[in-house]
């Protein structure tokens, strides 16, 4: 049996919209820290309907003072 590990997406919104009231830190402040010209993007992520790229997920780790694992939330399916 094969066990497959995926990204829950709303858990790992959750965690970044957790993660972001728990520093303290506004959607408009991430969107300044990545120079989005729209909170858009981090609207997605924290509904669970968009990923981060590898590249914005380091960041936010920085940002928040985590690991990239405290961010993501995974599911293991086996199938």
């Amino acid at each position: 049996m094969l066990t497959m590990p995926t990204i829950n997406m709303e858990r790992t919104g959750q965690n970044i919209m957790h993660l972001r009231k728990q520093n303290g830190l506004s959607v408009k402040d991430l969107q300044d820290i990545f120079g989005f010209a729209t909170p858009q993007a981090i609207y997605k992520w924290q509904h669970g309907t968009a990923l981060p790229t590898i590249d914005n997920l380091v960041v936010l780790a920085a940002v928040f003072q985590v690991h990239t694992d405290d961010i993501l939330a995974i599911d293991v399916l086996v199938g």
